[in-house]
């Protein structure tokens, strides 16, 4: 399982808060750390490479960025997917 952490609306909306939080998960995922930040909210993942290990960078946004999405799943039709 990926280590998720997220700080949303708080006055501690920092880089070095997030930043240790993700530090703290590293077992739960070493392979990967990714992060969003935008105003009032911080987004960070821990990966854990099971399949598409190239691909499966996180946070993940929509096309227009207006949203981002942090999970702990596995996609295993990626393949068919990305083809579409």
């Amino acid at each position: 399982m990926c280590g998720i952490a997220g700080i949303i609306g708080g006055r501690h909306c920092d880089r070095e808060g997030i930043a240790r939080m993700l530090a703290a998960q590293r077992h739960r995922g070493p392979d990967d750390e990714g992060f969003h930040f935008s105003q009032g909210a911080i987004l960070g993942q821990r990966r854990l490479s099971i399949i598409d290990l190239e691909g499966g960078r996180q946070p993940i946004p929509n096309e227009d960025r207006t949203l981002w999405l942090v999970c702990n799943g596995e996609i295993y039709n990626y393949r068919e997917l990305r083809r579409e």
